[in-house]
């Protein structure tokens, strides 16, 4: 196993900050490494470093043998005037793509609710994310290098993500490096962690969870060390102070050494720790939805919702991306009205609510943050001990320096710890939280975890962080075509039901039969069942199910012809060129299996479709 990046005494600073400071360490091949760390301490710097888009100040960054590196950036590398399909293949060949499986699956996990033939500058921002990361991992690269590759993501793409990258080298082969504050990923995909922080990379084995028995490990040792340190400080100390008064000097070699000691003290690092808060009484009714229906322009997106929710209860809630998770938070907080059915909030109910845009911090984006604080009360009582606002925002890692500086200018971190502190001083008793992890670093996702943990009130939470959602809930429900379902598996059951109904969609049963009036009563009888499930579908899966069904038969309309076409070309190249005879053959017998694949899934989903 050789080394394929080495790092040789690397040192990166930004205005104000070492980033890295004489780093020495390799990239073998083989290893899948997950890069942690607070955010600011340098984890995309380092990414950016490896790739060779940002040089350093000082050091050498060697690739092995012209290995080559690809690498999926925070913001996306796709131009607006781009279609879809020369963003994720460029100029290669279709018939070159479309005959390789990886690259299909890929496509079609990532990329099936988008047009393939349509421009980049139409999608959204989730969109632009997937079609980023298809573009990367149908490339062939001995190194990846993926930054936050799960934003934007849902549970089930997440999952799937883990599971290519897992199978996607031959063991001992390629090497991956990912920064991702997604700890069951880096749990399920890496073997190997890398902390920065301070200027340093500290290399973990083992996954997250390994990483964080060792990095305990690691701190009791520290902490031992560094009590043998202070006992002989205050030693060194008392005697300075309490010397033999005959003296009138001390011996420079016993300053010295007690200078030392104390010029070694480390800088304290700021503690994120989040307290809990004192919580109104709740009465017995929290909130209660009857039959409850909702959507946005006659489109209905949740179906006949009874759902009961009481004191203390503790619930996440899962779903796909676009399966109605807001919608049915605000339907259940007041902040949207359901178009049919009964909700109720008891009258002892106080919300607090975090959303994923920040909706209360953007209204102030013109304030300090200071000024924000002053508009709390002057003291609340955390642990029996009144704190003032000011010292729970230190708690949370902020510094008084930077108590003056404009909201609109903090980091997305930075104003989501503010976010969350200025929902907590607000008192509620039910907490309801939108992606509360995003933007947070693994420590900070701890803390929040540690906070909720012991939070006495009702909880609510949406979230695609599985590692969040399994640890601060007791209970999982799934939005699933408008409906919610109790999952007592938690999210392993979840993706089950998903996978089982994809298949049920888009496999057909296959009844043997023996003669003819039997294989007309089966196809009878599947199309019966396409059309119950037709009509058990919801409108967005609907709308997601004909835009594939037009999708495919734009294509057939395309390629249809292809293979005649082929062999005309057949029919004109020299019967000597056995070479070039060969791969005409090739083309045509990939345009057939293409060609064949469409025609099925054109006909399955017609069943499906159809009224």
């Amino acid at each position: 196993m050789g080394i394929l990046v080495g790092l040789e005494r690397v040192s990166q600073e930004w205005p104000g900050k070492q980033v890295l400071v004489d780093q020495t360490i390799g990239i073998n091949e083989g290893e899948r490494i997950g890069i942690v760390g607070r955010n600011g301490d340098g984890k995309s710097t380092l990414l950016q470093l490896v790739s060779h888009a940002l040089e350093p100040d000082s050091g050498t960054i060697t690739y092995r043998n012209n290995i080559t590196v690809g690498m999926i950036g925070q913001e996306d590398a796709l131009s607006d005037s781009d279609t879809v399909c020369h963003a994720v293949v460029g100029d290669t060949p279709e018939y070159v793509w479309a005959s390789d499986p990886t690259v299909r699956a890929i496509i079609a996990e990532l990329l099936a609710d988008i047009d393939w033939n349509g421009l980049v500058g139409e999608l959204s921002g989730g969109q632009r994310r997937r079609c980023d990361l298809a573009r990367v991992l149908v490339g062939s690269w001995d190194v990846l290098l993926m930054d936050e590759p799960t934003n934007h993501l849902d549970l089930h793409a997440i999952r799937w993500l883990a599971e290519h990258l897992k199978r996607r080298w031959q063991p001992g082969q390629g090497a991956l490096l990912v920064v991702t504050h997604d700890r069951w990923f880096l749990d399920e995909v890496c073997e190997h962690m890398w902390e920065v922080h301070d200027g340093v990379i500290d290399p973990f084995e083992g996954g997250y969870s390994a990483y964080i028995q060792q990095r305990v490990e690691r701190q009791r040792q520290a902490a031992v060390m560094e009590e043998r340190r202070q006992n002989m400080l205050r030693k060194e100390l008392n005697w300075l102070a309490h010397g033999a008064k005959a003296r009138t000097s001390k011996p420079k070699f016993r300053i010295d050494a007690a200078m030392e000691l104390i010029a070694d003290d480390p800088p304290l690092r700021n503690p994120i720790e989040l307290k809990r808060m004192a919580v109104g009484r709740l009465g017995k009714q929290v909130i209660e939805m009857h039959g409850v229906c909702a959507g946005y322009e006659g489109n209905e997106i949740l179906h006949d919702i009874d759902w009961l929710i009481g004191p203390g209860d503790r619930y996440g809630i899962l779903g796909e991306n676009g399966a109605g998770k807001t919608t049915l938070l605000k339907v259940m907080t007041g902040a949207m009205q359901p178009s049919r059915g009964v909700r109720k909030i008891g009258a002892s109910v106080k919300l607090g609510m975090l959303s994923q845009q920040l909706e209360g911090l953007s209204a102030h984006d013109d304030w300090r943050v200071s000024e924000l604080l002053g508009t709390y009360k002057r003291y609340l009582n955390v642990d029996g001990k009144p704190q003032t606002p000011e010292q729970l925002l230190e708690r949370l890692g902020f510094e008084r320096r930077e108590f003056p500086t404009f909201i609109k200018d903090l980091s997305g971190g930075q104003r989501r710890r503010l976010a969350i502190l200025c929902v907590l001083m607000e008192e509620p008793n039910v907490l309801v939280l939108d992606e509360p992890g995003n933007d947070l670093d693994t420590d900070m996702l701890a803390v929040l975890e540690d906070l909720l943990d012991t939070w006495p009130g009702t909880l609510l939470i949406v979230s695609h962080d599985r590692y969040l959602m399994e640890r601060v809930t007791d209970d999982q429900f799934a939005l699933i075509d408008g409906c919610v379902r109790h999952v007592p598996g938690g999210v392993d059951e979840y993706l089950d039901l998903l996978d089982e109904r994809a298949k049920s969609r888009v496999e057909p049963e296959n009844r043997p039969s023996s003669s003819g009036s039997e294989l007309t009563q089966g196809a009878s009888d599947e199309r019966k069942e396409a059309g119950q499930a037709a009509s058990r579908m919801g409108n967005a899966e609907r709308r997601a199910l004909k835009k594939r069904f037009d999708a495919i038969t734009r294509r057939l309309e395309k390629v249809s012809g292809r293979p005649d076409e082929l062999r005309d070309e057949l029919q004109h190249i020299d019967a000597t060129d056995y070479q070039a005879l060969l791969d005409k053959q090739a083309e045509i017998a990939v345009a057939e299996r293409e060609l064949e694949e469409l025609e099925t899934e054109w006909l399955e989903l017609s069943e499906v479709l159809e009224p």
